[in-house]
């Protein structure tokens, strides 16, 4: 592929698909939402090679949750926020090639394309690299399938830890979708609320 192409990545699960939406429904409670938070950062670091299958339903152990396999399965019916259909749309209509680089399977992130009903042309999924992200893992992945410019790409995510962090690390433009109104550093090159600017903060960022 041409390095001139303009590339935006995301990250699906909280940037794309309300992943906490999903979250409380299957877990039932607010407590056991943030109990959630906080473990499963810490089983995806201690067993890199479980698949994310793996990691909801050991995070679902620890919580005590009686049915363990209950995320795994509401998980492909989970919806994406109401403007990111004619957000991504909008950005393709000007151009842009889009990329998922997420900490999830295969089928789970076939699952919520299908929910968000817009083309990309590629996703990288953790499952099949044995990595979790903030390890850099996906991204070297991205370049080395894309042969993408890293002044003509700009990441975009919710989560400052596992995406905003290691992309300025890496000296990537970043777009720190803040839905929650968090404070973190390293600051992200632009922080939008959620994606309803996202198509003119790209060109702004990225002109074509």
């Amino acid at each position: 592929m041409s390095t001139t192409e303009r590339w935006a990545t995301f990250d699906c699960y909280g940037t794309l698909i309300d992943w906490n939406g999903g979250l409380r429904a299957a877990l039932g409670s607010d407590e056991l939402l943030e109990r959630y938070h906080e473990l499963e950062p810490q089983v995806e670091a201690e067993s890199p090679s479980l698949s994310y299958r793996e990691v909801m339903t050991e995070v679902a152990r620890r919580l005590g949750v009686a049915d363990e396999d209950a995320i795994a399965r509401s998980l492909p019916s989970w919806q994406p926020f109401p403007e990111v259909r004619s957000a991504l749309g909008e950005a393709r209509a000007r151009g842009w090639k889009l990329a998922i680089l997420s900490n999830t399977d295969r089928d789970f992130i076939e699952a919520s394309l299908e929910q968000i009903g817009v083309e990309f042309e590629l996703a990288i999924v953790a499952s099949e690299l044995g990595s979790y992200k903030p390890a850099r893992n996906h991204w070297d992945a991205f370049y080395a399938q894309t042969g993408a410019a890293t002044d003509q790409h700009v990441h975009v995510a919710q989560s400052h830890y596992h995406d905003v962090v290691p992309a300025r690390a890496l000296g990537l433009t970043t777009v720190w979708i803040n839905r929650f109104g968090e404070r973190a550093e390293p600051a992200p090159t632009r922080e939008l609320p959620d994606l309803s600017r996202l198509p003119d903060t790209l060109d702004e960022l990225v002109p074509a």
